[in-house]
């Protein structure tokens, strides 16, 4: 009888584990933790496990537990599509923060926005939330941000003919596509483009090709991963004594680690986190960028990068959408996330509107260069 007894009250036990499961609230997150693009995706994986145990010690979002499921797509869309649909049909999450990449997230929303389930994406192509779809938002600046800023910095530096060498990834075709949409507007011409491929070792010869332009006074290179830092070292060993500019898609340490000295010089638009330490204290940024980088850095012992930020930032507007619903209904979170206003993020302050899923303006970026190994304000 004891043994009967004993099973009866595992059972129950199980039974009473499953049913409190079954009130936690659950959430996705599809990331390119390993693959080229690891060093976006490894800290926004480490900044949303910190933050959603941090939460659950704290008792939760409405009393419930935030369960959190993660895959690791490898930079792979066709991965990322499949690990979409796992989510939506097999955990049934009530809504997902993640894509880490603009090819990614590009694969995953229409399942996401089918299926009527919140997605916050992590990448920067305008792309992602333009034209607007009902269940995709995004936390980073866009591409077309980043050119903008760019360009503004170089009009201000008198520089008028550019030249430009791009990666053939989502983001870097992306950024490409929308500098020649805007450049007109900030008097720059661009005299000559070259492209690169995800896997490309060496782009001495594109850059040759560029060098020979008569006239030209920087270039500019969207794209992300790998390819900018082996642009940034090529472009050094040529001896090219011009301007370079990079995308806010190296916003990391790790692109200084493997530029070395030739990162020196280089300006790019990034979120105020990298240099929160040296933001003036009248900005209204740096008590958030400062905490959220303090926790990071002593929790992984790693430098802060503006990835884990976006993750940060797409996982508390989630947050706070989950509270202001009362609960789990993917369309009334959806519905919160859209009216998310004044949140103050380490990217900026967030304004989303049903005509804008991102809700950041260009005064949220700042412009950097790189001194020493490091990051400064440009000037």
């Amino acid at each position: 009888m004891m043994k009967t007894f004993t099973g009866i009250a595992a059972s129950l036990a199980l039974l009473g584990a499953s049913a409190a499961n079954a009130q936690d609230i659950k959430i996705g997150a599809v990331l390119s933790v390993t693959g080229p693009a690891s060093f976006l995706g490894e800290p926004e994986e480490k900044t949303l496990k910190m933050y959603v145990d941090e939460i659950n010690a704290k008792g939760g979002v409405k009393g419930k537990k935030l369960q959190l499921v993660v895959y690791d797509d490898g930079g792979d869309a066709n991965k990322a599509r499949t690990f979409a649909t796992r989510l939506i049909e097999e955990d049934k999450v009530v809504a997902m923060v993640g894509g880490t990449t603009t090819g990614t997230s590009m694969a995953m929303g229409p399942a996401f926005d089918d299926a009527q389930v919140p997605f916050i994406s992590l990448a920067g192509a305008v792309v992602i939330v333009e034209p607007v779809k009902k269940y995709v938002f995004k936390t980073p600046h866009t591409d077309r941000m980043a050119c903008e800023k760019i360009f503004e910095d170089m009009k201000k530096r008198g520089f008028t003919k550019i030249g430009m060498i791009s990666g053939t990834d989502g983001f870097g075709k992306s950024m490409r596509d929308e500098c020649v949409k805007v450049n007109a507007k900030f008097g720059i011409e661009i005299l000559g483009e070259e492209t690169y491929g995800p896997r490309d070792t060496d782009m001495t010869p594109q850059l040759t090709n560029l060098r020979a332009k008569a006239g030209m006074q920087a270039v500019i290179n969207p794209g992300f991963g790998q390819g900018p830092a082996i642009v940034t070292r090529n472009y050094k060993q040529l001896g090219i004594n011009l301007p370079l500019y990079q995308s806010h898609g190296v916003a990391s340490k790790q692109f200084i680690e493997l530029a070395g000295e030739a990162a020196n010089g280089v300006r790019l638009p990034a979120a105020a986190l990298l240099v929160a330490d040296i933001l003036p204290d009248s900005d209204p940024q740096k008590p958030v960028a400062l905490a959220y980088k303090k926790k990071f850095e002593e929790a992984t012992k790693q430098p802060v990068s503006t990835f884990g930020g976006h993750a940060y930032d797409g996982l508390m507007i989630l947050v706070g959408a989950i509270e202001r619903a009362g609960g789990a209904d993917s369309k009334k979170i959806r519905d919160e996330i859209e009216k998310t206003k004044g949140f103050m993020g380490t990217a900026g302050i967030f304004n989303m509107s049903a005509t804008d899923h991102m809700g950041l303006e260009l005064s949220a970026f700042k412009m950097l260069e790189i001194k020493n190994g490091n990051w400064a304000l440009a000037d």
